[in-house]
């Protein structure tokens, strides 16, 4: 059994809940799809946690953390230079380390037999673009997005988990009972967010995948205290922190 998690964004108590949960459950193959850091307080932490999983992901913020952030709205970019920040003010042999792990992550991951395929984004553009449930009506996007999977492709980014369909359908999770059997069919599977869920529930979302059964998870977490953290950071927006106890 495996387990995916994406889109951490510093939330250190939602990570430590969900790598409980994950361990719970004796899963001991963990992937991550990307965005480490960006919006929470301890991206440190988090990057720590990570770094001795069997795959991680490049995420946009990730990225921007090395570089400079392309897109952003202000509060994302404030909060993006102040991870920056962060790290490189960090001392001892951790410091260096993180920044190795960061330049290193890979964009996309392929299975061996190359019909699954791991992305922060999409098929398309792995880093950047988002796949929100309203795409299905945008056929156009969404056939030339399935084109570029050979049969399952696992993603983040949007924080918003569920299965899209090659018949144009999006699957929330709560309507199929959390779990979806793959198929002869070509689906995307967005994982959720553990950091920071954006689908009017609070709880950290992640999936697990047992032979072909998908399952997803939601994991209880103490928002209060990753939001009291936001507050008492002045370069981190308030509503950092807000929306982690609205899920939005």
């Amino acid at each position: 059994m495996r387990a995916l998690i994406s889109d951490i964004h510093g939330n250190f108590e939602a990570l430590t809940a969900v790598l409980e949960d994950i361990q719970s459950k004796g899963i001991n193959e963990i992937y991550c799809l990307g965005d480490i850091v960006g919006y929470g307080p301890n991206p440190c932490e988090c990057i720590d946690a990570v770094m001795d999983l069997d795959m991680c992901l490049l995420g946009n913020h990730d990225q921007a953390a090395l570089f400079d952030p392309e897109g952003f709205n202000a509060g994302a970019e404030r909060a993006i230079f102040w991870t920056r920040s962060v790290l490189e003010k960090a001392k001892g042999p951790g410091a260096e380390k993180r920044w190795e792990f960061l330049g290193e992550l890979p964009r996309r991951h392929l299975s061996a037999d190359e019909k699954t395929m791991y992305v922060h984004g999409s098929a398309r553009n792995p880093l950047n673009e988002y796949v929100f449930p309203d795409d299905i009506h945008n056929l156009g996007k969404m056939e030339k997005i399935f084109a570029l999977i050979s049969q399952y492709c696992f993603q983040g980014h949007t924080h918003i988990p569920g299965v899209f369909t090659e018949q144009m359908e999006f699957l929330d999770p709560q309507d199929i009972g959390y779990q979806y059997q793959l198929n002869d069919t070509k689906v995307m599977i967005n994982v959720g967010s553990v950091g920071q869920p954006r689908n009017n529930d609070p709880r950290s979302s992640y999936v697990t995948i047992d032979d072909d059964q998908v399952q997803f998870h939601r994991v209880d977490y103490d928002f209060d205290q990753t939001a009291g953290k936001i507050y008492n950071i002045p370069d981190l927006d308030n509503f950092l922190g807000d929306r982690l106890r609205e899920g939005r």
